[in-house]
């Protein structure tokens, strides 16, 4: 069994449920997915670090950094930083939270010691339904001065999410879909 293929069933035993859930988007769905269940599990980290790392060394951009919002992001940007230094091509993470940090440098971003300035990054979610949490996070990455190269989910639920990245000039890059997961 492939990677892809394992992380698919890591997936469904973990990750997916079935019932009524109220998403962070606002929206009620029939089904969700826990995408921190399998990132916060060692061979789920892996097998996302993997694969997103196979993703990031095949775009066409150079991506520098890669990060994400806190939290759904933290153990995919730990995992495709690990996997890259393991495979001799180190990229730094960094984590963007959620509200500025209200003490010290009062800084949006966590990480920025290990990129350098105006670098190329990649950006990262474990699941995406409207892409507002990408939104947010692109927004202060490119506000900080970093150029966004690419955009990597584990799940794309296929519910806007694509197509308003794509409307501010984003292509969405997912390892799985809604359907290829679920089929």
């Amino acid at each position: 069994m492939n990677n892809t293929e394992q992380l698919k069933q890591l997936l469904l035993a973990k990750s997916y449920r079935h019932g009524k859930f109220k998403l962070s988007s606002g929206r009620e769905s029939d089904f969700y997915i826990d995408g921190k269940q399998t990132t916060l599990s060692a061979e789920g980290a892996y097998l996302c670090g993997k694969l997103i790392f196979e993703i990031i060394r095949n775009s066409p951009e150079k991506i520098e950094a890669v990060g994400g919002m806190t939290l759904g992001a933290d153990p995919l940007v730990t995992a495709v930083s690990v996997v890259s230094h393991l495979e001799q091509a180190p990229i730094p993470a960094f984590i963007v939270r959620k509200e500025s940090k209200g003490h010290g440098t009062g800084q949006y971003i966590e990480g920025l010691s290990n990129m350098p300035p105006g670098c190329t990054v990649a950006l990262l979610e474990d699941v995406v339904t409207t892409g507002g949490t990408l939104l947010t996070v692109i927004e202060r990455v490119e506000a900080a001065g970093f150029k966004v190269g690419l955009v990597v989910t584990v799940v794309d639920r296929l519910e806007g999410g694509a197509e308003a990245l794509a409307e501010k000039g984003y292509r969405l890059e997912a390892i799985f879909t809604r359907h290829t997961l679920l089929q």
